[in-house]
């Protein structure tokens, strides 16, 4: 089970992604937690990183590719894998499938999370994390129950820095430049499968479920 999820950001790619690896067991290869990680160890990688998603631009091909192609070579992922947040250009979601290729493997589902734009900013621009315990809530969605203040560990909750609106809106205007064209190229393959993005996630879920397995999980 070889998936990837696509979206703009906030669609819910995470979320599903998941769901998709508690309930099946494959390993979730999110970029996003990938270069936060190298973000944080505060390499040179590291740093440069930092920058580009501070401006809400994307990470070039160069980098991003080295970063999950050493990941898609680890055992865990030898039968099947998620992927979340790539491939986000046309250049990668061809050098994907030459590497696959190379392997005689080809993704087995390309689902499209469709959303609006303007949940989708609601969604980011409410969202506070707390720092120590990692714990992720929504001003009106998902609120504390002391405004500001994590429910488990008592710490301040922050937004952070790519949650703000204005960073969220560049995000987006990427997306629909950049990332954009990559649905129509796995389109024109017949291979892109749309969801609606607006549903409940448990219904984007069983969504997503009923093509993999033919029936709800």
């Amino acid at each position: 089970m070889r998936v990837v999820l696509m979206g703009p950001p906030g669609a819910g790619k995470g979320t599903q992604a998941d769901l998709l690896k508690e309930r099946s067991g494959k390993p979730k290869l999110s970029t996003g937690d990938m270069l936060r990680a190298a973000v944080a160890e505060g390499s040179p990688v590291g740093k440069q990183v930092d920058e580009i998603m501070k401006r809400g631009d994307l990470v070039p091909d160069d980098l991003m590719v080295a970063i999950i192609e050493e990941r898609i070579k680890k055992p865990d992922c030898a039968s099947g894998y998620i992927l979340d947040g790539f491939p986000r250009t046309v250049a990668q979601a061809e050098t994907l499938d030459k590497m696959l290729k190379k392997h005689n493997l080809a993704l087995d589902h390309i689902f499209y999370l469709d959303v609006d734009e303007e949940v989708v900013v609601e969604r980011f621009a409410g969202r506070r994390v707390a720092p120590k315990s990692g714990r992720t809530y929504h001003v009106r969605f998902n609120p504390p129950k002391v405004t500001g203040i994590c429910d488990d560990s008592g710490e301040e909750l922050v937004q952070r820095s790519d949650d703000k609106e204005e960073v969220v809106r560049h995000r987006l205007t990427v997306y629909r430049e950049q990332t954009a064209p990559v649905l129509e190229y796995y389109r024109k393959q017949g291979r892109l499968e749309t969801v609606d993005g607006m549903q409940p996630v448990e219904k984007v879920y069983e969504a997503i479920s009923q093509r993999l397995h033919g029936a709800a999980a």
